[in-house]
């Protein structure tokens, strides 16, 4: 995704780069026929000076092009609001400035691959209205429907590059829900911050407690599980390991930690791919910057006290990772058989 940004759009495009924008490109080569598309890229110093094999083709393409797309319209945000690091005097042309060079970069690839941006850019203007518009008793779904709609056009047009248009419903789904999880753990992560600041938040706003929106959480991770399931996949293995356990690990922490007054909360910290800073990225609109946090655990699944051989049963607690029962595991409905 990075250098897929930097390929089309030029050095600065890579600040676009995030954990989120890549379940794009994991959707669209998951469904898509025959081998993945693979290049060697050569060493970097965010990486470790290691070179690595990376995805290429349109389904990185669409990813970038959706970052970048977002991101420029955030940035836009926050020039013209005066607010933030782009808003500052002295930063707001510049920025506005490379907004519009994004804005229009994505429009064009997104043309390329057949896909009009102008729904993304339609929905992040919406927002500020409709948060504005939003009080007392107004229903949190009315708040993250922009959000929703942004992903849910994103996820869909990647049944179009794959050419599977019965996807598309499904996948729209599955993307209209992960936008109301990505809109509403930033909120519940930046709860107490919000209150303590006097911010806007829209669980303060619309005067929704955390078990209403733990359980929409839960809600839209059952929807997700169930639009993934009518979808087909050439190889699921890790769409369902970054929509269904790593987004489920990511809820599960966040709450936990706003229930117990934490403010570190590691799940939802993801760090972009390579190191760069997060720009807004798919979940650009409620300013998220990693929902997923995408980790490779050591030794994992060798020491596992279940005996399926999938690595999933580590979402119980078992010695080599200590984490807490997820309730879903592998082996069946509840967790495997390990020390819960």
């Amino acid at each position: 995704m990075c250098l897929s940004l930097r390929d089309d759009h030029g050095q600065a495009a890579r600040l676009a780069t995030n954990y989120d924008g890549l379940v794009i490109s994991v959707l669209a080569e998951a469904q898509a026929d025959g081998a993945p598309e693979r290049r060697l890229a050569g060493r970097c110093a965010l990486r470790g000076m290691r070179k690595l094999d990376v995805a290429v083709g349109d389904c990185a393409r669409l990813a970038a092009t959706v970052s970048l797309v977002l991101a420029a319209a955030k940035i836009r945000d926050h020039a013209d609001d005066g607010d933030g690091a782009f808003g500052r005097p002295g930063v707001r042309g510049a920025a506005t400035a490379l907004a519009g060079r994004w804005a229009a970069a994505g429009t064009k690839t997104g043309r390329e691959l057949g896909f009009e941006v102008g729904v993304l850019t339609e929905a992040i203007g919406r927002q500020t209205a409709v948060e504005a518009a939003a009080g007392p008793g107004t229903p949190l779904l009315t708040v993250t429907e922009p959000t929703e709609t942004a992903t849910a056009a994103a996820f869909a047009h990647t049944a179009v590059l794959a050419g599977k248009p019965a996807n598309e419903a499904p996948l729209a789904e599955a993307g209209r829900l992960f936008g109301r999880i990505a809109h509403l753990v930033d909120a519940v992560e930046d709860l107490a911050a919000d209150q303590a600041n006097g911010a806007w938040n829209p669980l303060l706003a619309t005067g929704t407690d955390l078990t209403e929106a733990r359980r929409l959480c839960d809600d839209a991770l059952l929807g997700i599980k169930l639009a993934l399931n009518e979808a087909e996949f050439t190889d699921a293995r890790l769409v369902h390991t970054l929509l269904v356990h790593e987004l489920a690990r990511s809820v599960r922490r966040v709450f936990a930690a706003a229930s117990t007054g934490s403010s570190a909360v590691a799940a939802t910290a993801g760090s972009p791919g390579c190191g760069l800073p997060a720009a807004a990225g798919l979940t650009g609109l409620s300013g998220l910057s990693g929902l997923l946090a995408i980790r490779r655990r050591r030794g994992c699944g060798e020491d596992c006290c279940c005996d399926c051989g999938e690595d999933c049963c580590c979402e119980c607690s078992c010695d080599c990772c200590n984490d807490a029962c997820c309730g879903d595991g592998c082996c069946g409905d509840g967790c495997c058989d390990c020390s819960c």
